[in-house]
Order: structure tokens, then sequence, then C-alpha cells
């Protein structure tokens, strides 16, 4: 009997970003919740939920998977400005200016 072998993160998130392009929104968000399912620290795909999500007006799953990338990499700028744009885009504009100066002082 062969064995079970856990999906692989990467190739599911290609195939999460296909489905994106092809204009199947949902359908993406579906495959990289799938993701988490087996790989929960997957920053890509807490990114690409966070962008996703907000997209299909799902403010409150958005913020918090961009809040993990956050957790995930909290040496990394970008993760604060991802953040940012994405609590602006959520209308959450005091957490925006936060995560936006964090992003900066981090630069410096």
């Amino acid at each position: 009997m062969p064995e079970q072998a856990f999906p692989n993160p990467d190739q599911m998130y290609d195939e999460a970003t296909s489905l994106k392009e092809q204009g199947d929104l949902e359908g993406a968000v579906k495959k990289l919740r799938e993701i988490i399912v087996t790989s929960p620290n997957h920053v890509l795909t807490h990114s690409a939920l966070a962008v996703n999500l907000q997209k299909l007006g799902q403010k409150e799953d958005a913020v918090a998977h961009a809040k993990k990338v956050v957790e995930l990499e909290p040496e990394d700028p970008f993760s604060y400005t991802q953040l940012s744009v994405i609590c602006q885009r959520c209308g959450l504009i005091r957490e925006a200016e936060d995560a936006m100066a964090q992003s900066r002082n981090m630069q410096h």
C-alpha cells in the first residue's frame, strides 16, 4: 500500500495562484485554506489569504491573516507594510498607520 504523502504547500500555493489568475478568487481562497490545515505557518499562504479575503470583502479574516504574517516574520518590514495596506483597505486607518510606522522604523 503506498504511503500517504502530505500535499506540498508550495505546489498547492501555485494551484491557488492559477485559480486566482483564472478569475476564481473563491476557489483560490478555498485552496489556500487547505494549505493552512497541513502547513499552518506557510507565510506566502497567509499573505495571499490576506489579499484575497480583503478583495472578497471578508475584512476580519483578511486582517487576521495579515497579522499572522507579521507574527511569523516579525523582522521583515514588508510584513508590516502588507498589514498596513490590508488594514487601510478594510477601513482600519489607525491600525494601518501603526503598522506603516513599524515598517518604517525597521528600515532605519
